[in-house]
């Protein structure tokens, strides 16, 4: 299992954050690399709560659950079906107050789909896209709090 790290510390509360990261229809609002994010389970948040989410690319997509849902502690989404060449793959983040400010920490972790293929096409293009759209992701996210 592949794992890429980030962090980023955002000048707002917890509770604001996590407002933003547990709501599953909010991800189009504040990650640039997103057209669309629907809700496609009754739960609207907590766990087992769904969304399907089309990248502003046209052509991918992926859908997610909450596996994991600890106010202003610890959430997690887990990949349930995709267009990528990825399977297996969740993110957590844990949430640290820091003064005024709150350092948000995203684990990813992910397999790679067509075996020896896929690791090569990780080591040479996945890994580094999946990195810079976790960074886009978390720029948007940051302007996004700090305006609310």
């Amino acid at each position: 299992m592949r794992k890429i790290a980030n962090e980023i510390t955002i000048d707002s509360n917890i509770e604001k954050i996590w407002e933003i990261l547990s709501n599953p229809e909010m991800l189009d609002q504040y990650d640039p690399t997103v057209k669309k994010s629907s809700l496609i389970s009754i739960e609207k948040t907590g766990l087992g709560a769904k969304r399907k989410v089309d990248m502003q690319d046209g052509k991918n997509w992926f859908e997610e659950k909450i596996t994991e849902f600890k106010p202003n502690q610890l959430l997690t989404y887990q990949l349930t079906d995709c267009s990528f060449p990825i399977n297996g793959l969740k993110h957590s983040y844990s949430f640290e107050k820091v003064g005024t400010q709150t350092k948000v920490k995203q684990l990813m972790e992910y397999t790679v789909k067509f075996g020896v293929l896929g690791k090569l096409l990780d080591a040479l293009m996945i890994r580094k896209q999946t990195d810079s759209g976790i960074k886009k992701f978390f720029l948007g996210l940051k302007q996004f709090a700090e305006k609310q």
